[in-house]
């Protein structure tokens, strides 16, 4: 059996993933920020880091601490480095993935459909740089091998 390119799920976790964070964001900038002169809210100072950091928790914090976002344990879905030796991926994998993740958000996430699609091990463009593949965890307990097939 061929790894899946698993796109449905995949948006669906982004979509999860990314839908807390921007709520909290918001929660955040409009509880404790402050009116400029346009109307709107800013956060100065310190607490505009509280965003960043709820975004490096929730996204690279919890794959690499857990094994896995919110939303891709929730689909079922998750990140392993490309050798599949190791099933969790390091920080700084991680961090790469979703450092990325602007890039293949772009114009609603063309750019990663299309390279999960044309790519020979369904890769975003974050998941070529950090040398990681998305698999569905019920292949967790399958080895890979090279022609990036599942053993069973």
């Amino acid at each position: 059996m061929r790894i899946e390119t698993n796109i449905t799920r995949r948006i669906f976790a982004g979509i999860i993933d990314y839908t807390i964070i921007f709520f909290f964001s918001f929660a955040m900038i409009f509880v404790f920020g402050e009116p400029n002169d346009e109307g709107n809210y800013q956060l100065n100072g310190l607490p505009a880091l509280i965003p960043v950091a709820f975004w490096l928790l929730m996204t690279v914090g919890l794959e690499s601490g857990l094994g896995g976002t919110l939303g891709n344990s929730i689909v079922g879905l998750k990140a392993i480095p490309l050798s599949g030796q190791n099933r969790n991926l390091t920080f700084g994998q991680s961090l790469k993935r979703h450092l990325l993740d602007p890039i293949d958000m772009f114009f609603f996430g063309l750019p990663g459909i299309i390279t999960v699609k044309n790519t020979d091990k369904h890769q975003r463009i974050g998941d070529l740089w950090a040398g990681t593949i998305v698999i569905k965890m019920k292949y967790l307990t399958q080895a890979i091998n090279k022609e990036n097939q599942v053993v069973e």
